[in-house]
């Protein structure tokens, strides 16, 4: 047995050790490359990085290779490239930038449609989940429509579609949200504000029964928790969004509720009016 786990040690010591040595002189050899002068040898290595999608080791050369070969045939090649690296990389911010780059730099390059898409995805790829800034989303959203402007005959015609559908669904839920938190927190004058503001931006929202129902709740609450002099116009509000709901939809699980709220409204304008 003691022999058996010596000899087992030593293999993996061997292991080891030929790992490192393979390790070092990969290393070495990139080295090398990185520091020659040969521009072909750097862009082979380059394109062979990028193919294996080793983009960390592919894109300081092809950084340098940019400077070296402005002007030339290669560098239309090497840019686009050099964006891709970066996307590979997931970094979304300089990959999107380098593409926006490359499509002014080369704008009747065989490349510039996909490079125009391919900065609209990296928009798409930073914007963060609904509950966050939607800086990005919006800015992505402007940049998809640009490209279908400038391509509208694409093949990713309908992928951009989508995408920004998908975007459009996020910032009507970013909305609905932060209009509903109005509600929940019980200032509802705010809520009917936002939530009608929803409404206007994103007429057809999967949210619109939800919406409407919540508006006729605010303006009820909003109207009995009022003093008396803006009580009478409070509850005649409360009355035209009752019928707006229900006229809406009138077979929602919500009606019993709704005309509950009306006719304790009806009740109180009559309270009043005596």
């Amino acid at each position: 047995m003691y022999y058996l786990c010596a000899m087992i040690s030593r293999i993996a010591l061997a292991v080891a050790l030929i790992g490192a040595v393979v390790m070092h002189s990969g290393c070495s050899k990139y080295n090398k490359v990185l520091k020659s002068q040969d521009v072909d040898l750097k862009y082979n290595y380059a394109m062979k990085y990028f193919e294996k999608e080793d983009f960390n080791r592919a894109l300081p050369l092809f950084e340098e290779l940019i400077a070296v070969t402005r002007g030339t045939q290669r560098s239309e090649t090497i840019y686009y490239h050099y964006a891709q690296s970066y996307y590979g990389l997931r970094d979304f911010y300089l990959a999107g930038f380098y593409f926006e780059s490359f499509v002014k730099t080369y704008p009747n390059s065989e490349k510039a449609e996909e490079a125009a898409f391919m900065a609209a995805l990296c928009h798409y790829r930073s914007s963060p989940g609904y509950s966050l800034d939607q800086t990005d989303t919006r800015r992505a959203i402007q940049k998809f429509q640009i490209f279908l402007e400038r391509y509208p005959n694409s093949e990713k015609r309908d992928t951009s579609n989508a995408l920004v559908e998908t975007m459009i669904r996020k910032l009507e839920k970013k909305a609905y949200e932060s209009a509903m938190l109005y509600h929940k927190i019980e200032q509802y004058k705010s809520a009917v504000i936002a939530l009608n503001n929803v409404l206007r931006e994103y007429p057809n929202s999967d949210y619109k029964e939800e919406i409407l129902f919540r508006i006729l709740e605010s303006n009820y609450f909003l109207a009995v928790r009022s003093v008396e002099e803006k009580k009478y116009d409070r509850l005649k509000d409360t009355i035209k969004s009752y019928h707006t709901f229900v006229d809406s939809y009138p077979e929602s699980s919500r009606v019993r509720q709704a005309e509950a709220l009306y006719e304790t409204t009806i009740r109180e304008l009559e309270r009043i009016n005596l």
